[in-house]
């Protein structure tokens, strides 16, 4: 699920910022692609498409700055909703 989530979180930064090559290691916030607006779009997105709910205590900017620690994150929220 990790390596699924991964490509699909990039392929959504990447649509947004097509002339950038962005990886999954690699910080979106300190590259300056993410303003308020699009750490909300990043939020939905990852629940709407992964159909989890990520806590008050998850919406951390760690859980956020690499489409690698998003993919981490869902797959967190999703054993949770498993077990």
């Amino acid at each position: 699920m990790s390596n699924t989530a991964e490509a699909q979180i990039l392929d959504f930064v990447r649509g947004r910022y097509p002339q950038a090559e962005i990886t999954a290691d690699q910080d979106i916030f300190s590259l300056g692609f993410v303003n308020s607006l699009f750490a909300m779009e990043l939020v939905m997105f990852v629940e709407k498409t992964f159909e989890v709910t990520i806590p008050n205590e998850e919406l951390r900017i760690d859980n956020f700055r690499t489409a690698g620690s998003m993919a981490e994150l869902v797959g967190r929220l999703s054993e949770e909703l498993a077990a």
